[in-house]
């Protein structure tokens, strides 16, 4: 573990807290925190890692594959390190920059953080011992237990665990057919050839954050000279499938206001959400809170717009909206029909967040491990394979409920290896999954609204503090905190 970027940042965070005339003590009393951790109350970040050290090692052996080394792929790696014996693992990977923080693109697309400040190399977080081939896997064969990549190796294994993460399908929207499909890590030139000037922009990929940033400052100024009364049109949308971190797309959207805010533009400008779905958010107390947090700053909405198109030329955003009506009396169910309906509609913007809609990639989806909606199908709460009891998968592309987040990942890992070390040995799979989601909803620059939950769809906050209230000391923890947590806690297997 770097201890010295931890005592770094908590350095930062202390200098932060002073200015309010806080300590960090002070803090963790305000936050509720009883003992120690890393968000508040350590003062040597040390104990955590002592805190984590397993009790026992087990002595089985097998032949473990990995394919994916982003944050799930290698933070399992590293526990599993931990917990084994004789480790044989091997994570198949060929980004270099795979573990790069992507929570931290939305500050970057804020000009908080630099691009820097997110991008860290693999190399530097392989667990000892275990190999790395730098290469794609792109045909699984699970009934003869192996997988080819890409430059032709095939390679067997025992245990099999999918971390692959999930592609931004641009391409599926006409008029953007040639951005492709991305991954958040690798060579995205195709898709930034396509979007990221003329006030179009997505925060998904590093590259494209720091993009947005740019575009985001030129339409600031843009409102900030605005005359005649014509407001800037600000368009931010959320498409029809599962994407990564669900309430990213209203983050960028707060960010945006709060700079205009800070550029004196505010009234300049028109800021307007575009989500597929009927809510602001699954959980009906953190969407009550959203709702409010909307009105109170003057945006706009519009459920039920799902993205289909962008008319770069014409600057026109194209949706297809849909609404039901009432339609004839139904003698029989004594009540009247409903009629689901949709149209083709044009909204000019002048900058354009697009949140992609999200697939599984193709080598996984259209494979033995894959299934019919592409994702790789799990019992949700083991994460085994329902047909292959050898194969397990987390993140991004396990198909499990509301479960695409770091926050996610970083109790399912833990849930993985206690499972493929139990069936590694014979035994019943002792631990289990329960849903559990983080989204650190930034609503200004200065306050977050942690919303947590789990497959219950009720709030599960961590903190004895009213979850859907937006508070400052949530921002000290998603600006310095959750960082070190996840870079040199999970990726050590010990957060």
């Amino acid at each position: 573990m770097d201890y010295k970027y931890l005592n770094n940042m908590l350095s930062e965070m202390d200098k932060d807290l002073s200015s309010k005339g806080m300590s960090r003590r002070d803090a963790m009393k305000l936050a509720g925190i009883s003992g120690a951790g890393l968000f508040m109350g350590a003062t040597d970040v040390s104990a955590m890692e002592k805190d984590q050290l397993p009790l026992k090692k087990s002595g089985v052996d097998a032949k473990i594959v990995i394919v994916g080394g982003g944050l799930a792929g290698m933070s399992t790696a590293a526990r599993l390190t931990l917990n084994l014996k004789n480790p044989n693992i091997t994570v198949i990977e060929p980004e270099k920059l795979s573990v790069s923080y992507q929570p931290g693109q939305t500050l970057v697309a804020a000009g908080i953080w630099d691009i820097d400040d997110i991008k860290y190399d693999r190399d530097d977080f392989v667990p000892t011992g275990t190999k790395v081939i730098e290469d794609r896997v792109i045909d699984f064969d699970p009934t003869n237990n192996q997988v080819t990549t890409a430059k032709g190796q095939v390679i067997d294994y025992d245990y099999l665990i999918v971390a692959t993460g999930l592609q931004l399908d641009f391409e599926r929207l006409e008029g953007l057919e040639e951005a492709g499909r991305a991954f958040s890590a690798g060579d995205n030139s195709r898709l930034h050839k396509a979007i990221g000037d003329d006030g179009i922009c997505s925060i998904y990929t590093a590259e494209g954050a720091e993009k947005t940033w740019e575009q985001m400052q030129k339409y600031i100024e843009k409102a900030k000279n605005a005359k005649d009364g014509k407001k800037v049109q600000f368009l931010f949308t959320h498409p029809s499938t599962p994407i990564k971190c669900g309430g990213a797309p209203k983050k960028i959207m707060y960010l945006a206001n709060a700079r205009l805010k800070e550029a004196g533009a505010r009234d300049n400008a028109e800021l307007t959400f575009y989500p597929n779905g009927g809510a602001m958010f699954g959980v009906p107390e953190y969407h009550d809170a959203i709702h409010g947090q909307f009105k109170r700053e003057g945006f706009k909405w519009h459920y039920r717009h799902n993205l289909v198109g962008v008319d770069k030329a014409r600057k026109v955003a194209i949706f297809d909206a849909k609404w039901q009506e009432k339609g004839p009396f139904d003698p029989i169910m004594k009540d009247f029909e409903v009629i689901s309906k949709h149209e083709r509609k044009e909204v000019p913007y002048d900058f354009l967040h697009i949140t992609p809609a999200a697939v599984a990639p193709r080598e996984v989806g259209e494979s033995d491990i894959g299934s019919a909606k592409g994702w790789v199908p799990v019992n949700k709460e083991t994460l085994q394979h329902v047909k292959f009891n050898n194969v397990f998968s987390l993140g991004d592309i396990a198909q499990v409920p509301m479960g695409k987040t770091g926050g996610s990942i970083r109790k399912q890992y833990k849930v993985l290896v206690d499972n493929l070390i139990a069936q590694m040995e014979g035994k019943k799979l002792p631990s289990k999954y329960a849903g559990y989601t983080v989204c650190p909803l930034i609503t200004d620059i200065g306050t977050v609204m942690l919303a947590e939950f789990d497959w219950t769809v009720k709030p599960t906050p961590s903190f004895p503090l009213d979850p859907t209230v937006e508070r400052w000391i949530f921002w000290l923890m998603k600006v310095y905190a959750l960082k070190p947590m996840t870079m040199y806690g999970m990726l050590a297997g010990k957060a």
